[in-house]
């Protein structure tokens, strides 16, 4: 009789210990739920802590800021998964800021909180559908104006500068939009280009006839602005308008939130906001 209470006592606590879940757990959830084969050659790594701690929460944003950390520890949430680089540069190279103030500064709450940060890029954009592009035309709402179900291309009603304008600050809640191109031109044909995929491909998005607005997260001056300047002296019906590369891309780590909650259970998910640590002057 001893034997079997002491079994019925100890089958609870392994269950609830088997509910443990680490970081390394979480990614290979992940693995598992991407359509796409996992690339041998990704950014889609650990940047920082211990991938075999235990979980208390788990926080997604796009930028793994300071002001997103601090917000993350105050949400009791211990595994990041940001969309970008934490350390300033696409592959998260520290060796030349070893002596760095900020870099230090950072990398010191990081430990101090023990935090496990894991970045989430090539995959989210190579699963189908794109989990950023879906993100983002859930926000937008353009999904019904997709040409042949494109998350790029898009044939809107007749529309000007100035309202579609006020209508992308409204949904994504900006203060402002950067526009390369006529402030009052008139147009139907729209270009989705989140991020920062580079001037060679804004030039060919924008060199196409179904594209007359192109719609930006960020680029060189001298090679999108450069060609879309000349295109407008030129009289052609082109423009850009540029939204900076966080709002250009967050509600896809939005949906990434909601997407996680489908498989990952048990584990507390919060979607950060990432604050634009900039004005307009």
């Amino acid at each position: 009789m001893k034997s079997i209470l002491i079994i019925l006592l100890i089958i609870p606590f392994f269950s609830f210990a088997q509910k443990t879940q680490t970081p390394e757990d979480i990614v290979a959830l992940i693995k598992k739920n991407v359509s796409c084969q996992w690339m041998d050659e990704t950014v889609d790594t650990f940047k920082a802590g211990d991938p075999k701690s235990e979980i208390k929460g788990i926080a997604v944003c796009m930028f793994a800021d300071m002001k997103t950390l601090e917000r993350a520890v105050k949400m009791g949430c211990n595994f990041i998964i940001t969309h970008e680089p934490i350390f300033y540069s696409h592959l998260d190279k520290t060796e030349s800021l070893t002596e760095d103030a900020v870099y230090k500064a950072k990398r010191k709450f990081i430990d101090d909180n023990q935090l496990t940060v894991f970045r989430f890029h090539d995959h989210i954009h190579s699963t189908s559908p794109d989990g950023i592009y879906e993100g983002m035309l859930n926000k937008l709402g353009w999904r019904k104006y997709a040409v042949n179900n494109s998350p790029l291309y898009f044939e809107m009603p007749k529309t000007n500068i100035p309202d579609f304008t006020e209508s992308l600050k409204e949904k994504l809640g900006l203060a402002s939009v950067r526009l390369v191109g006529n402030p009052e031109m008139e147009f139907t044909k729209v270009g989705l280009a989140v991020g920062a995929p580079g001037g060679s491909r804004h030039i060919t998005m924008l060199g196409q006839d179904n594209v007359e607005v192109m719609v930006a997260g960020e680029a060189s001056e001298w090679e999108t602005y450069s060609y879309v300047n000349d295109a407008a002296t030129q009289g052609k019906n082109k423009a850009v308008l540029f939204l900076g590369h966080v709002k250009s891309e967050e509600a896809g780590m939005e949906y990434c939130a909601e997407w996680l909650q489908g498989f990952v259970k048990n584990t507390p998910i919060h979607f950060i906001e990432n604050e634009l640590n900039f004005t307009e002057l």
